[in-house]
């Protein structure tokens, strides 16, 4: 169980289950609501959840740790994190979930690109090659004929 827990396939997977989970559960929540009001509330769950965890855990501790430089760079990541949610929750308000979540999931194919060129991380041709896979999926899901 420990070897499970300490994989990150494992977290990478549950992320993924969870993520689909928030797609169908958002496009009920967002019937009839603004998109950025559902944004918000979404937002205030979380951080009163990973606030608890933090707490009850015993690592707000490591709050005080945090560099400068990790503070700006989380800052950046929070309001990249918040333009995304406010334009999936108005994409969901307006498209349908199986078509909008596939879209979202360019992101995995931005990360690639983004991680070689300004991360210096490296990906074999077959990995570029699920790169190219991935693209032409999310699109050919997200057509409508």
């Amino acid at each position: 169980m420990t070897a499970l827990l300490q994989s990150w396939r494992f977290w990478a997977l549950l992320s993924a289950g969870f993520a689909a989970l928030t797609a169908i559960l958002a496009k009920v929540g967002v019937a009839g609501v603004n998109p950025d009001v559902a944004t918000f509330v979404r937002t205030v769950v979380i951080l009163a959840l990973t606030a608890a965890i933090l707490f009850a855990s015993g690592q707000a501790a490591g709050l005080a740790g945090l560099s400068g430089r990790s503070v700006g760079f989380l800052v950046a990541s929070g309001l990249a994190t918040g333009a995304s949610w406010l334009c999936y929750f108005r994409a969901l308000a307006l498209g349908d979930a199986a078509r909008v979540a596939p879209l979202d999931k360019l992101s995995v194919v931005l990360v690639a690109i983004l991680g070689a060129w300004l991360l210096g991380e490296s990906l074999t041709l077959p990995n570029w090659i699920g790169v190219v896979l991935i693209a032409a999926g999310a699109v050919l899901v997200a057509y409508r004929a």
